[in-house]
């Protein structure tokens, strides 16, 4: 098999998904809205990771080489725009959230132990994982909130609370949990919270309810609201130590956060280039809706904002690979807040152009304006991302 090199990536991997992913959507899609056990994975998804797999595009958004491809954030930037102009194309490749943060996660700061149970299958793609941290009863974007216990009895932890918004929980693949809660509520403010890993089956573990967005229920990976009561793990299932929990979150979210900015660039990207072929060939008024001056506006917008995003998005990316996220955290923080905002106003305009269609199931765009919309509050809803920039600034030029 000839693998693909750093110089023929970009091109390999949109060979592939013109080849495979994109002919695969329908199917996909239909057998979700048709099976009878809505919670079940379309078989083509297994092919099509199997052919990714054998063509060596695999684990690309893995920056450690000795476990993935070990590209940089910004060699990785072009390829996850590819990923993400399918809303399947992320996972074909096992560059999903939120497994690829859960990886992260693990090699950072996993023992040996907990990789070879929980790092080598998820890298293999041979199960799935769930993030437990937000809350239904608080505001989780502020961490120090968060009210689910882990108390520490003898050899075991017991953790007790309710979490919702676990994304990929309801997937029948998924088989850990990392759960985030408090197990000293006397320390240091930032100090409270530690991170376990639940394996999904273990009793106390109870699915609640599947999560809708704007009504869908997202299958077969969906979104589930879990209570835990009494769960009880071995000591050795924590992660890195008692109070790192906010450590764990901070490293774990930032490249996430720029993953999403560059998958959304993708989706906007290609919404951008069907509503040039939707305006070329729909007539209204006696003429195409390309020779109507507010679509022609609305196209070149499009294609401003769209690049905007792009370049910041691609700064951000240089910065985290040359001095690291914490120091990143300005240009993360403005990707997090414009991209997504963009990517919804450009959906938006292309669901206009495409009327009663664009907002049907028969093309992506109402279900990548979904995704654009959530992204606004995952990781951190826009308010957050603004004040802690803000203050960045205040701190920087305000004196």
């Amino acid at each position: 098999m000839n693998k693909p090199t750093k110089s023929n990536l970009k091109d390999r991997l949109a060979q592939f998904m013109q080849a495979y992913v994109y002919p695969a959507e329908e199917k996909y899609f239909a057998h979700v809205e048709n099976a009878v056990n809505r919670w079940t994975v379309p078989p083509i998804m297994e092919d099509l990771k199997a052919k990714a797999r054998q063509e060596g595009l695999w684990n690309l958004w893995c920056p450690h080489a000795e476990y993935g491809a070990g590209l940089s954030n910004a060699e990785y930037a072009p390829l996850a725009e590819i990923m993400g102009r399918s809303l399947i194309g992320p996972e074909v490749f096992n560059c999903n959230a939120p497994d690829t943060g859960n990886m992260e996660t693990l090699i950072l700061y996993a023992t040996d132990a907990q990789k070879k149970r929980w790092l080598e299958p998820l890298l293999e793609a041979k199960i799935r994982s769930a993030f437990c941290m937000t809350e239904p009863g608080v505001a989780s974007s502020d961490a120090t909130n968060i009210q689910c216990s882990i108390g520490r009895l003898q050899k075991e932890y017991v953790v007790n609370g309710r979490k919702w918004w676990s994304t990929g929980a309801l997937d029948p693949r998924c088989e850990i949990l990392i759960v985030m809660g408090k197990t000293n509520l006397q320390a240091e403010r930032y100090r409270q919270q530690s991170m376990v890993l639940v394996p999904r089956n273990t009793p106390g573990v109870n699915v609640v309810r599947p999560l809708h967005v704007f009504g869908a229920d997202e299958a077969p990976h969906g979104h589930a609201e879990i209570e835990f009561t009494d769960v009880r793990v071995p000591v050795e299932n924590l992660l890195l130590g008692e109070g790192k929990g906010f450590e764990i979150a901070q490293a774990r979210l930032g490249p996430g956060r720029i993953h999403h900015c560059m998958r959304l660039i993708g989706c906007s990207q290609r919404a951008l280039e069907m509503m040039c072929r939707r305006s070329g060939v729909r007539v209204a008024f006696g003429k195409p809706l390309s020779e109507q001056g507010s679509v022609r506006e609305d196209i070149a917008r499009a294609a401003c904002l769209i690049e905007q995003a792009r370049l910041l998005t691609l700064a951000a990316a240089k910065k985290m690979d040359e001095q690291g996220s914490k120091a990143a955290r300005d240009l993360i923080a403005m990707a997090k807040i414009s991209v997504p905002s963009m990517a919804q106003k450009v959906l938006d305009k292309a669901i206009q152009l495409h009327g009663a269609l664009g907002v049907s199931q028969d093309t992506f765009l109402a279900g990548a304006w979904a995704y654009a919309r959530c992204i606004r509050i995952a990781d951190g809803p826009d308010q957050v991302h603004l004040h802690a920039l803000a203050k960045q600034l205040l701190a920087r030029y305000g004196r």
